[in-house]
């Protein structure tokens, strides 16, 4: 069914809550990670690409929080999202954006795979065609 419209505006009150409070989370978590940094420890593969990640969501916290801010600036979110998609923090997207992003991922390594895929039989033919 339709939501009323103080449903919508509640589930978008939560949506920024979960938002910034899982953004604080990985802050915290980035912060005991670049201290461990900076006393000598060495990072795994996941931690870096964690505190890469949560760098990059501090950094586009900032444009973010002007829409947030100014008021009625909210309503030209869509348009900017529109224009630039990758303007939001991590913890901003929803699951539908994540699995889209995830499916044109998969798309392009597929494209990839194929191509290779057909450059390799090429080379076969023509090594065959040299040899035979």
């Amino acid at each position: 069914g339709k939501k009323s419209l103080r449903q919508k505006v509640v589930d978008e009150l939560k949506h920024y809550y979960h938002g910034f409070h899982l953004l604080w989370t990985d802050t915290k978590v980035a912060a005991r990670m670049v201290w461990r940094l900076l006393h000598g420890q060495v990072l795994t593969r996941r931690e870096r690409r964690r505190l890469l990640r949560t760098c990059a969501d501090l950094f586009r916290l900032v444009p973010f929080l002007v829409f947030v801010i100014v008021p009625f600036m909210e309503f030209l979110l869509p348009v900017f999202l529109k224009l630039f998609p990758n303007m939001l923090p991590s913890t901003f997207e929803t699951e539908s954006k994540r699995e889209e992003k995830l499916k044109k991922k998969l798309n392009a390594r597929l494209e990839l795979a194929k191509f290779l895929r057909e450059t390799i039989a090429e080379m076969a033919k023509r090594n065959k065609a040299d040899t035979g």
